[in-house]
């Protein structure tokens, strides 16, 4: 179905690329949500990786799904804005810190997926995103490495340390509740 519309957007019809945004924003937010850890940095990565998408698209071979494809771009643009809000050094004074506010947003979600989501934002960024493909979008471990373009034993590596440190993270907050 992905090819019709690709086709559709390289043939000048732009509006067939709201498709690939309807069907892949909240994929792509959650992917960017495991990597960069801040609901406002994943919003912004996924802006990005949208406009990455469709300025590439002349440039996209075929040869995998789009979704991997997109993915791959979510995870550089994830691995790219980490990079560069490490490098930022923002001292906040005060009466800055009083007035940020932070709006939460339920997403419907039932409480134990909560719990899941809190512990995978502790873990280390490449073993969160590993366990994010793999369960949560139920990738194959071959295809988590297409996505991330790491190998297929660094990619299990990271899965066992994942599930450990996410075992960890869980047992750890069903004692403080």
């Amino acid at each position: 179905m992905d090819d019709s519309y690709i086709d559709s957007v390289l043939s000048g019809d732009t509006e067939s690329f709201r498709y690939f945004i309807k069907t892949y924003k909240d994929m792509a937010f959650n992917l960017a949500v495991s990597i960069v850890k801040d609901d406002h940095y994943a919003e912004e990565v996924v802006q990005d990786a949208f406009m990455k998408a469709f300025n590439g698209l002349a440039s996209f071979k075929r040869t995998a799904r789009f979704k991997s494809w997109f993915y791959r771009i979510v995870v550089n643009e994830s691995f790219q804005r980490l990079k560069r809000i490490k490098k930022q050094h923002l001292t906040l004074d005060s009466e800055e810190i009083k007035s940020v506010s932070y709006e939460i947003t339920e997403f419907g979600e039932d409480y134990r997926m909560k719990q899941i989501n809190e512990a995978l934002k502790l873990l280390p960024p490449k073993e969160s995103l590993v366990l994010y493909l793999f369960y949560l979008e139920e990738n194959s471990l071959k295809e988590v490495a297409e996505i991330t373009g790491w190998t297929l034993s660094n990619v299990k590596v990271l899965l066992h340390r994942g599930r450990k440190g996410l075992r960890s993270s869980l047992e750890t907050s069903r004692r403080k509740n």
